[in-house]
């Protein structure tokens, strides 16, 4: 398993931008989860079908991989998110969240195209105050749920992030020796999906 697929993964991400209509943010097709399993399936989902988000996972674990970062890092996003979800879900508003969100895409692929080692320090603080925003966002498809969908819907989020970072973290580690090139080439394609979903955000319609 090489960097290859980390790649293919974030040109898809880029390419399904171009093939809908919207940026998918409720799972149960714009419905409030009112059930545990629909709670789950939709914090599951959520991070899956929004190719902005896929895209900042996939940094979050090639950035990781490739540095050599620990694998518990990923957490800080995580928990991160979870924190926006709830920031969300009480009524706290963060203007231009999904901008934000975009712009966190646009620059975590330009740290990783660049080529260059960041301190543990700056990504700890990227992921930090991205997944606030990326959290935010997730608390749309949430808001207005009774306690035990909110909470299976945070759960769902925990578990499918820590495992798609932590995943693309190994994959990304293992195979990191055989060519420098390829986190620089994914970090060029999770650029396009941070400009296109910033430019959909600026320019409706565009």
């Amino acid at each position: 398993m090489t960097l290859r697929l980390l790649c293919r993964t974030a040109l898809v991400a880029a390419l399904s931008l171009f093939t809908t209509s919207a940026f998918a943010h409720h799972v149960m097709g714009g419905k409030t989860p009112s059930t545990f399993v629909e709670g789950l399936l939709s914090g599951i989902g959520h991070p899956v079908i929004g190719p902005d988000h896929l895209a900042f996972l996939l940094a979050i674990g090639i950035a990781v991989g490739v540095g050599g970062l620990n694998l518990a890092l990923p957490a800080l996003f995580v928990v991160a998110s979870a924190v926006g979800v709830m920031l969300h879900v009480d009524g706290i508003n963060l203007p231009g969240a999904e901008i934000v969100v975009a712009a966190s895409v646009l620059l975590a692929g330009f740290l990783l195209a660049r080529g260059r080692a960041l301190s543990v320090w700056m990504w700890a603080g990227l992921f930090a105050v991205a997944g606030i925003f990326h959290g935010y966002a997730f608390g749309e498809s949430i808001f207005g749920a009774e306690t035990s969908p909110l909470h299976a819907y945070l759960l769902g989020l925990i578990l499918i992030q820590g495992a798609l970072t932590v995943a693309a973290a190994l994959f990304a580690r293992r195979s990191g020796g055989v060519s420098e090139l390829a986190p620089r080439l994914a970090g060029a394609a999770i650029i396009g999906v941070g400009l296109t979903v910033l430019i959909g955000q600026l320019i409706p319609g565009a």
